[in-house]
């Protein structure tokens, strides 16, 4: 579904331009839950932007079902990290929820169905006349999880997610992310800095090298498909996976270092 082939993004700068991305090449598969892991400045923002058509890549193939993504596609939805930049303050949950729809062009009785669908799912049914700020940070970050569901991408994109919240409001996040994969079917990029957190919910971990990023390993995560936080990550494969994707990275900190 997802093709990234040669990627290659530089930033202009006074001397010249830094080379955030060298060459990045994988392919997602539909219904895939892929996460991207790697060090501090490896470019996995830069490439979730570049892979949503937010930002112009310098070189290499970027496609989705076969077509070049040079604008943010209309079948792929982004969840941010910062959940309070992305909703608005002065609009109900509910109107938050339905503002992509509005956009699309979505009549007015089929938008409300769809939020209160999607906020139903996130399990924030009864929150859909408040406001942002009347919630707790978890409970904001399911707003802009169920804006994204409501608009029924194929492909979700989502950038650090949960690194503003809590422990415990984070698990209960990633359970819900599973949920929501498995009902809807849909692929998921889920770019994380948590090593934990990657091998939990990914069926596969890309581990990217420090800049200028190429991949660094393609770890196939061999785990029972229904996970528990508790159950799951107390298997000795999950202790296994994590410690090779935490060696991969302690490997590209040490190369980059040695380069510079």
């Amino acid at each position: 579904m997802l093709k990234v082939a040669g990627l290659r993004k530089v930033y202009p700068t006074a001397g010249g331009g830094f080379e955030a991305i060298r060459d990045l090449t994988f392919e997602v598969p539909a219904g895939q839950l892929a996460c991207i892991v790697g060090p501090s400045g490896a470019g996995k923002t830069t490439l979730l932007k570049c892979v949503a058509g937010l930002l112009p890549r310098t070189a290499g193939v970027l496609e989705l079902h076969g077509k070049d993504i040079t604008a943010p596609p209309k079948t792929m939805a982004v969840v941010f990290q910062e959940y309070g930049r992305s909703l608005f303050p002065w609009m109900s949950v509910s109107a938050n929820v339905e503002l992509p729809l509005k956009s699309a062009g979505v009549p007015k009785a089929e938008r409300r169905a769809r939020a209160a669908e999607a906020l139903e799912q996130v399990g924030l049914a009864d929150a859909g006349a408040k406001y942002p700020w009347q919630l707790s940070g978890g409970m904001q970050q399911r707003v802009a999880i169920a804006r994204a569901v409501a608009y029924r991408p194929e492909v979700l994109l989502m950038d650090e997610p949960f690194a503003a919240v809590d422990a415990q409001t984070r698990a209960d996040l990633e359970d819900l992310v599973l949920k929501i994969w498995r009902e809807l079917g849909i692929t998921i990029l889920f770019v994380t800095h948590d090593i934990d957190e990657s091998v939990y919910l990914g069926q596969r971990v890309i581990v990217l090298s420090a800049a200028p990023t190429v991949v660094q390993d393609d770890v196939r995560i061999e785990l029972p498909g229904e996970r528990d936080q508790l159950r799951t990550r107390s298997l000795p494969e999950f202790a296994e996976l994590r410690t090779h994707v935490f060696e991969e990275i302690q490997r590209a900190k040490a190369e980059a270092g040695r380069a510079a």
